[in-house]
């Protein structure tokens, strides 16, 4: 892994890897929108404006307003129960009583329409992340792991029908993996409880490497595994060792010998998570200095070895602790030999990962969002302000090139230049951009009022003949 984000070696693999919409709209909302699921559905919108328009209003109304239904079926809930316990008892299970509280108040008929509408949100959410799981493996994992392997080069256009059938083998993988996963969490007692262990499990690690390696230039590869494995480690010891480890910093909170502190866990894996990172980065350059020191040495691959081989027992044994409980050794031992490991790691990590901060982060910080938005375009970009433009369309089957050509009076009114980016849709705003498409401006001619587009974008933008079209430009 060549840098802090993703395996994108060169500018020229920009565009298989990451896009643009992608790069804005996560700059503009942060690190919130870890999900993959959330992105794609703000990537689907027709430009990056309404991409950020749906991610303020599902910030800002979207997600209170869920969380105030959903808390307010358990107020009302308990309500009843204390007025009428024989209608809705107090020891009702806590995932049922939403849908208990919507059958009293909303009655058969309504009541039907709530559930059917609960199932449509939780098979759309599903669908979303299975969808989004098989885009990451293409494009995150097959893609640059082909790379690699050197089985492709960075120039060679992507192969849709090996991607397409790599998407479908991927999706059917990682929705049996998730029917599996049903089994980890089905002893929890509540669905509530489960997702908080997952998200304390997963997301630390996650979002403290997606947030420093975009809004921290000093973030590093030797940070970013070092936060993945080391920090792990720490979380399993952790899960192992609650009361010593969490207990200090669960404030009060009741424990659990069955599911210890599933709620304060995530602050416990936020904390070494973050810790990790923060002093392997500014470790850095003394371990730069090591490591250059250590290759003057004639048995450095020898100490290396040794290096990798004790790190690899050392997440065995905090592996086998957490999942076997065999008491293998107490919590000094394991602490200090994981917090070694730590430093193993950091220090492996900077002795054969060849990094440069400025080549290998351009573009993948929130610092160079312009470099990016630049790659993905090919050229300068053009932040003029222009006007949008009604025009009629005429086909021209003289090529099928991916360029659209409007007259020089439109290209004057949009501020548009040869070669910048434009989105084209057709004037019914009914339709929600249902009929429309991406394209780059082309030569200009003098017939004012007519745009000339191609066969390629009657596929891809469904145009109705004698329609008119609006264009606007994007950059």
């Amino acid at each position: 892994m060549e840098t802090s984000l993703c395996w994108i070696n060169s500018p020229a693999e920009f565009n298989s890897v990451g896009t643009f919409w992608e790069d804005a709209i996560a700059g503009s909302v942060g690190f919130l929108f870890m999900n993959m699921g959330l992105i794609m559905r703000f990537m689907a919108t027709k430009n990056v404006h309404e991409g950020r328009k749906a991610a303020a209003v599902n910030i800002i109304f979207m997600l209170p307003s869920s969380a105030i239904v959903v808390g307010g079926a358990g107020w009302i809930g308990k309500a009843i129960s204390l007025q009428n316990p024989n209608v809705l008892p107090s020891n009702i299970n806590p995932d049922s009583v939403f849908v208990a509280v919507s059958n009293i108040l909303t009655g058969p008929g309504v009541f039907g329409f709530v559930i059917a509408a609960v199932a449509a949100a939780l098979m759309s959410t599903v669908s979303t992340l299975i969808n989004a799981t098989a885009a990451i493996w293409v494009n995150d994992v097959d893609r640059p792991l082909r790379l690699w392997l050197k089985k492709i080069k960075p120039e060679e256009p992507i192969d849709e029908k090996r991607a397409m059938n790599i998407a479908r083998i991927s999706t059917v993988a990682f929705t049996l993996l998730g029917v599996t996963a049903v089994y980890a969490f089905n002893s929890y007692p509540t669905v509530y409880q489960a997702h908080a262990f997952f998200h304390a499990t997963l997301t630390p690690p996650l979002m403290i490497a997606i947030f420093f390696g975009a809004f921290w230039k000093k973030f590093t590869p030797a940070g970013l595994i070092t936060t993945v494995i080391g920090g792990v480690a720490l979380m399993l010891l952790g899960f192992r060792f609650p009361q010593e480890l969490i207990g200090p910093i669960a404030h009060g909170t009741p424990f659990d010998p069955v599911h210890p502190y599933t709620y304060m866990a995530a602050l416990y894996n936020l904390i070494v998570c973050t810790g990790v990172a923060v002093i392997v980065t500014l470790l850095h350059k003394r371990l730069k200095k090591l490591a250059a020191k250590l290759k003057k040495n004639p048995n450095h691959t020898s100490i290396m070895y040794a290096m990798i081989g004790f790190s690899a027992i050392v997440v065995l044994i905090d592996f086998t602790e957490i999942f076997f409980k065999l008491n293998f050794a107490t919590l000094p031992l394991l602490l200090t030999s994981t917090l070694i490991m730590s430093i193993f790691v950091a220090f492996i990590t900077t002795f054969y990962v060849k990094y440069d901060e400025e080549a290998q982060t351009l573009g993948l910080t929130i610092w160079s969002v312009r470099q990016a938005q630049e790659w993905f375009k090919g050229r300068k970009l053009n932040e003029r302000e222009g006007e949008k433009v009604v025009v009629n369309w005429k086909l021209i089957e003289t090529d099928n090139d991916d360029v659209i050509n409007f007259s020089n009076k439109e290209m004057h009114r949009m501020q548009a230049e040869p070669g910048d980016l434009v989105y084209i849709t057709d004037t019914r705003k009914w339709l929600g951009g249902l009929k429309s498409c991406h394209t780059v401006f082309g030569e200009p001619h003098d017939e004012q009022g007519i745009v000339y587009i191609r066969k390629i974008h009657i596929e891809k933008g469904l145009f109705v003949e004698h329609k008119p079209i609006e264009a606007e430009k994007e950059m």
